[in-house]
């Protein structure tokens, strides 16, 4: 935990549809809110046949950070959370695009999966609501996904993520704003097909109250309210009236509804038809609506991150305890690589940084996972599971991460694992596996008895381990494999000697 917390933090959300950033005051842990930023870039739009991010819609997405980043851009490391959604996750040129977007705003983004993004969403809903013991079905839809969650108080209980949002929907069946009662008929049924497999897990008889999440939600309440179709958040009863209302347009220019924001008006039908499948198909009689949603959870998840309560974290322990991991043996690991980076810190940035510290308790937690499928190539395995599990707090960056140092602890140490990897992870991450494979070759044993105390040095591609009076001679294994592993690191470059 930093030794002083800081006093403002800020939280983005990229989103298929609008970009949105909150900054809050930390007054004693808690947040408060004293900016809100949102544009509606339409990034969902820009996605082509080939799910290539068309260059003006990249543009525009740039000028507006540049406005965010004016902001924030200054917020000390640590302070702000940003996060990318379903057109970030789907978009082939989204790495190219993300180092622009990282220059515009100073602080690095995330891409997050439809489960992560689920998870906060019911968390920032959690926050602004009153706590009760009640069981909640939670939805939004955004512009490229809408997210389905039953939770009750602070806890998510079940969570989905569906490849479909209101930007989607719009651009693929109400082209250039033509409308008609087929186009919405046919929205609608893609929308219920979608969420057909899920109708039972959802259904109205598992949850107590129904939430919306989102501005779609939010617009479909107020316009609903403003005809006098419902003065009670979003009912079936004032659904069926929009929605016949919009079957008798052809364009969306001719919907004439009452405090409809302009800006919302291309992609309203979409939503609308999401929403309108999701209640016929989940039994949904009335709706509230929420002002929280993602940014709030992210908001949330940055406190913890603050003050040392971070869903990582828990995760990893649950990760843990699912693929029954030997805990002391990676106790042993964690104790030996702490003494390592302690030796180191002096000469490399790596080994005192909080965050890289923090990968490596989690790689020691979780490098044996795989052992649990299969003992051989039980690294790859565990690699596998890491990057390709749905683990509550880990942004998509932070699973390859992890799971490229746990891919490379043992045998073949191949640098190229590490060359996609954002910076500075590209360059510190292959230094963070010298650790983690060093730590464990020293365990190899698996006794409980302490290790000598052993010195280590790294200059450069050169690392030099030297042992007490004649331990490395009484202990012939470690020094077999000290010399397998001076192999598998001269084909990667590195030098290993040893005394």
């Amino acid at each position: 935990m930093p030794i002083k917390p800081p006093e403002i933090v800020a939280a983005v959300d990229l989103g298929s549809n609008s970009f949105h950033m909150i900054v809050c005051n930390l007054n004693n842990g808690t947040p408060q809110t004293i900016d809100r930023l949102r544009e509606m870039v339409r990034l969902a739009s820009g996605l082509d046949t080939n799910n290539i991010l068309d260059e003006s819609t990249q543009n525009r997405a740039l000028a507006c950070l540049e406005r965010f980043g004016q902001r924030i851009r200054h917020f000390p490391p640590g302070s702000v959370r940003i996060v990318g959604t379903n057109t970030l996750r789907t978009a082939k040129n989204a790495a190219q695009f993300l180092i622009k977007a990282e220059q515009a705003l100073n602080h690095p983004i995330h891409i997050i999966s439809g489960i992560e993004e689920a998870r906060l969403i019911y968390l920032g809903v959690a926050y602004s609501l009153s706590s009760n013991a009640k069981l909640r079905l939670v939805i939004d839809i955004g512009g490229g996904s809408t997210e389905y969650i039953i939770g009750t108080g602070e806890t998510p209980k079940e969570k989905e993520s569906l490849h479909m949002g209101c930007v989607s929907l719009s651009d693929a069946f109400f082209k250039e704003g033509r409308l008609s009662k087929q186009a919405f008929s046919q929205a609608t049924l893609f929308a219920e097909q979608k969420l057909e497999p899920f109708k039972k897990k959802f259904h109205y008889s598992n949850w107590d109250e129904a939430i919306g999440a989102s501005g779609s939600l939010r617009s479909i309440a107020k316009v609903l309210q403003a005809a006098n179709w419902s003065n009670n958040g979003i009912t079936w009863q004032g659904l069926e009236k929009l929605v016949a209302h919009i079957n008798q347009c052809d364009h969306i220019n001719n919907l004439n509804l009452p405090d409809l924001d302009p800006e919302r008006l291309p992609v309203f039908p979409g939503g609308v038809a999401i929403i309108y499948a999701t209640f016929k198909s989940l039994g949904i009689e009335q709706m509230t609506v929420s002002d929280g949603a993602l940014r709030e959870g992210l908001i949330q998840d940055l406190v913890g991150r603050i003050y040392n309560e971070d869903m990582r974290s828990v995760t990893a322990q649950s990760v843990a305890d699912r693929y029954h991991t030997d805990k002391k043996h990676a106790a042993q690991i964690n104790k030996t690589i702490n003494i390592i980076l302690n030796q180191l810190s002096d000469h490399h940035d790596w080994a005192t940084d909080e965050d890289c510290v923090q990968f490596l308790d989690w790689a020691a937690d979780l490098h044996e996972i795989g052992i649990d499928i299969a003992h051989s190539q039980y690294h790859k395995h565990s690699a596998y599971i890491i990057e390709n599990g749905d683990l509550a707090g880990f942004s998509n960056q932070d699973q390859l991460l992890l799971a490229s140092i746990i891919r490379a602890h043992r045998r073949k140490f191949s640098q190229a694992l590490f060359q996609d990897l954002p910076p500075p992870w590209n360059n510190f991450a292959p230094y963070l596996t010298l650790v983690l494979r060093l730590a464990v070759l020293l365990h190899r044993n698996r006794l409980e008895q302490a290790l000598p105390d052993f010195k280590i040095a790294i200059i450069k591609t050169k690392i030099y381990l030297t042992f007490p009076g004649e331990w490395l001679t009484l202990s012939p294994l470690t020094y077999a494999d000290l010399l397998q592993e001076a192999d598998y690191l001269k084909a990667a470059g590195f030098k290993l000697e040893f005394t």
